[in-house]
Order: structure tokens, then C-alpha cells, then sequence
């Protein structure tokens, strides 16, 4: 891998694609406790969701990358003294206008989601996440969130027939 490899996976400092919130035929959101089995639960929602919305073919593709993004607010974006039973840290939303598909994990990190290059297997591993992220979605990015709350959101858009 070139020494410019990360840039290419560097998220987009900026809100959700430019969608028109007006639009959106449908929305979903559940929260996520901060524990791993999270992203079993996140998976089941993410099925559940798209049944409804009769998009289950595209199920295997966004599941992955609600996987990922999921893991990765749980591994790296919650401190290490988070309280578990403060409320449920992490949530995911679903989002669904006529051609497109966003998926947007919040957490309470206000860091940025990197990929990293080193030969650290965590890091390998976590890194590894935002590539299957970068191949399996049709764009993605994050931003800070707004106001008194703390955190970020990363997002996935999907493009649908």
C-alpha cells in the first residue's frame, strides 16, 4: 500500500449526504447498550427494519456495515469508565428516502474515525472495518454533533434501485 492509502478512506468531515430531510419516506432508530452483543442486536433491528420496508435483498451489504460501524463506537468510541447502566451510549439509525439508504451510528467520541496503519492487530483489525465500510457502501462520513450533545455520527449511504 501506497504511503497516500489512508487518504482515501479519510471520512468526510461533513453532515449526511445532501438529502432533503423532507423526503425521507421512512426512518428507524434503536439504541445499543455498550456491550458487544450490541451488534447482534443491531443486525436483528437492521433485518427487521428493511423487511418492512422491502428491502431485504439488500440486507447482507448494509448489515455488514451496520456491523462495522457499530463495533467500531463500541471498541473505540466509548470511554473506558462509561457506566452501563448510564443510558444507552451508542445508537443507530435508519434512514430511507425513494433511491437511497443511510445508515448513521451515534456515539459519545468526539474523535474522528481513521484508519489505521500499523501492525498492531487491534488496529489492523479496526482499520479493516472502515475498508469493508468504504467497499460496501456507496459513500460515507461523519460529523460532530450539534448543540450541548457530545459525539459524532458516522454514516453509510446506499444507493437503491
Amino acid at each position: 500500500m501506497g504511503t497516500n492509502g489512508s487518504t482515501m478512506l479519510e471520512p468526510l468531515r461533513q453532515g449526511l449526504p445532501p438529502l432533503d430531510p423532507s423526503a425521507v419516506s421512512s426512518a428507524a432508530s434503536c439504541s445499543l447498550p455498550a456491550r458487544y452483543e450490541a451488534v447482534g442486536s443491531a443486525r436483528q433491528f437492521t433485518r427487521k427494519t428493511l423487511g418492512q420496508w422491502e428491502l431485504e435483498e439488500r440486507f447482507d451489504d448494509i448489515a455488514l456495515v451496520v456491523s462495522e460501524l457499530v463495533t467500531n463506537a463500541l471498541r473505540h468510541a466509548l470511554p473506558s469508565d462509561t457506566p452501563r447502566d448510564h443510558g444507552p451510549p451508542v445508537r443507530l439509525h435508519l434512514m430511507r428516502w425513494t433511491s437511497r439508504l443511510v445508515c448513521a451510528v451515534r456515539d459519545p467520541s468526539d474523535d474522528s474515525p481513521v484508519t489505521r496503519e500499523t501492525d498492531d492487530d487491534f488496529s489492523a483489525e479496526s482499520g479493516r472495518g472502515l475498508f469493508l465500510v468504504d467497499s460496501f457502501s456507496d459513500s460515507w462520513g461523519w460529523h460532530p454533533l450539534a448543540g450541548a450533545l457530545r459525539g459524532k455520527v458516522v454514516w453509510a449511504l446506499f444507493q437503491l434501485a
